[in-house]
């Protein structure tokens, strides 16, 4: 089956070990993770090569979504693979942190199969994850910067 990517990159004003911790920490993640307006409840978090993270998102109107991911790899401070499995919409998530002069490139690479119902959630996802990405600047403190890909 033909596969889906969806990349989303910003530069943050910060060292990698910095955005690298905000993953790697699950009360900094549960503060930052998801699109505006959802809160976190983390109930299991073992980042480690095969471990489960499980988050209940909260959106404003009160519906929970409980999503279960396994991480498949981490190098810090440069790489999380994970993949999502649950609820719906199975996919794989490559976050990448390379250091720039202007701080740090963070780059979410998210891999699904090609269908209908995947690319009917495309553009809500590129959103989804802009707005992840407001939320992570805010928790940091920190400026961030379009990437030259996006200003072209």
């Amino acid at each position: 089956m033909e596969k889906l990517h969806i990349v989303t990159e910003r530069i943050f004003d910060v060292q990698a070990e910095t955005l690298f911790a905000a993953f790697a920490d699950p009360a900094t993640l549960a503060r930052w993770w998801g699109p505006h307006g959802f809160t976190n409840e983390i109930t299991h978090f073992d980042f480690s090569p095969g471990g489960d993270w499980r988050v209940t998102m909260t959106n404003s109107d009160g519906t929970d979504f409980a999503n279960r991911w396994t991480f498949q790899a981490i190098e810090p401070p440069s790489r999380i693979l994970a993949l999502h499995h649950e609820p719906m919409h199975v996919f794989t998530l490559e976050v990448t942190f390379a250091t720039e002069a202007k701080g740090t490139r963070m780059t979410w690479r998210m891999q699904f199969d090609d269908t209908p119902d995947n690319r009917e959630i495309e553009r809500f996802i590129a959103v989804a994850n802009e707005q992840n990405f407001d939320r992570l600047g805010a928790e940091l403190g920190a400026q961030s910067h379009p990437s030259i890909d996006q200003l072209a």
